[in-house]
């Protein structure tokens, strides 16, 4: 049991995320478990931080803190350049053009599911013009032409 009284720990109380639940984008790490766990220097973590290839939260004393996903990218920062040879200039427009790939997909989708709602809209719109024709009417059909000529002369009164 949480201390929301769920058993899940994804609600509070009004309904909203529980602040004290724990996500991969919670920063919790001071720098020195940081670099223990992503196997770096702390040095080489502040150097990160300086060239924004990983980017820390701040506490109010100006502290590091680092999240699990920010780890990760710790690794994936030095995995590019010890094993791929690719300088940290190189990794820094990776990782900016990563960020732009996943901006543009989100964007996508978001336009994707815009248009899907449109389509529906669209279609409950032309149900609505088909059943409200009119039963009576006969179908038009296309009258085959021929050479014949009528003439139509009005009857005159009188």
């Amino acid at each position: 049991m949480n201390v929301d009284g769920s058993g899940s720990g994804m609600r509070g109380p009004r309904g909203g995320r529980n602040p004290y639940q724990l996500t991969e984008e919670s920063p919790v790490y001071v720098i020195s478990v940081a670099a223990e766990l992503s196997g770096l220097h702390p040095q080489t973590l502040r150097q990160y931080d300086r060239l924004g290839l990983v980017s820390p939260d701040r506490t109010a004393g100006r502290g590091r803190r680092y999240s699990s996903r920010d780890i990760e990218q710790l690794r994936e920062v030095q995995r590019l350049s010890q094993d791929e040879g690719i300088n940290l200039a190189g990794i820094k427009r990776i990782i900016e053009l990563e960020n732009q790939v996943a901006a543009l997909q989100s964007r996508v989708a978001e336009l994707s599911a815009a248009v899907e709602g449109a389509a529906a809209v669209i279609q409950q719109r032309e149900a609505a013009v088909h059943a409200s024709y009119r039963r009576d009417l006969v179908p038009y059909q296309d009258v085959q032409h021929t050479s014949a000529l009528v003439v139509w002369r009005p009857k005159r009164d009188g």
